[in-house]
């Protein structure tokens, strides 16, 4: 199924650029909206791109305003809040980074100031940088990508906190990883195995207040953070080795977080759902 892979690239800066990548990721959702977030709003972290401007499009496509955050990818941001607005909502972007506190408290109290809601909260921002040893693992490294891909989702969750209401819901991202491992995403793969934990025990925490906290666990998709990660001859292989033998595309990732953010999910928290390729992994 050699046809179905995506050729060799790179890109030298993370988390990578969606208009750069050749081809360009599918992320327009493929199915009219059903009004399922009507009137809410959803804060995304790492929306401008890959798994996150799929959720945004797909959720204002279900009538949600959008606010979302990114890193420095100014024209992929700007071509997110196009898409947001041809669904007929409204967008508002943050450039920044989440592992900055102070930086995550901005971005929800701006969001809450120009749509004076908030309502779903994504967890989805996030890096990985290849070791090929536990030897060549910087103490810098470390540090920073737990910084972005743990950090930052309390960080966010803390800010968002008070403004979250009863019937409200937090989605957070992990990944394949945190069940199979990665032998040269150590920390990374660790970092995920924490967001497992993280949604779990706060989903407990907040039950009482009526918030719901789940998390997709996607296996390998065709998003900037590909190129941006690993060789080109690696991207060429990249999700060969799911059951599917190919990659996913985001807009098959998207519909799991508007599943989990709408009342059809009502009876579910501290859940993973697994959009995989087909692999069977452990719960």
């Amino acid at each position: 199924m050699a046809e179905h892979l995506q050729p060799p690239q790179a890109q030298d800066h993370q988390p990578g650029s969606e208009k750069e990548m050749a081809p360009r990721p599918d992320y327009i959702p493929r199915h009219p909206g059903a009004d399922k977030l009507a009137g809410k709003v959803a804060l995304i972290t790492g929306g401008d791109s890959g798994i996150g401007r799929a959720v945004a499009v797909a959720m204002a496509r279900e009538g949600a305003n959008i606010a979302f955050v990114y890193l420095d990818e100014t024209e992929d941001a700007a071509e997110t809040e196009k898409l947001i607005a041809e669904e007929g909502r409204e967008a508002i972007s943050f450039a920044g980074d989440i592992g900055d506190e102070a930086f995550c408290k901005e971005v929800v109290a701006k969001t809450v100031e120009r749509f004076r809601t908030l309502d779903i909260l994504v967890n989805n921002a996030a890096e990985q940088h290849e070791v090929a040893d536990l030897t060549e693992l910087t103490a810098e490294q470390l540090e920073r990508t737990f910084r972005t891909n743990v950090f930052g989702y309390f960080f966010m969750t803390k800010a968002a906190l008070p403004h979250l209401g009863e019937g409200a819901a937090i989605v957070n991202t992990t990944s394949i990883t945190a069940y199979n491992g990665h032998q040269t995403l150590l920390d990374y793969s660790a970092t995920r195995g924490a967001i497992v934990s993280f949604t779990r025990s706060l989903s407990q925490r907040l039950m009482e207040r009526g918030i719901r906290v789940n998390a997709v666990a996607p296996g390998p998709i065709w998003t900037p953070l590909i190129p941006a990660s690993f060789k080109p001859e690696k991207v060429a292989e990249h999700g060969a080795s799911a059951p599917m033998e190919r990659p996913g595309q985001p807009n098959e990732v998207a519909p799991c977080y508007v599943f989990l953010a709408s009342d059809d999910a009502s009876y579910m928290s501290g859940q993973v759902l697994h959009p995989n390729g087909g692999s069977i992994v452990g719960s």
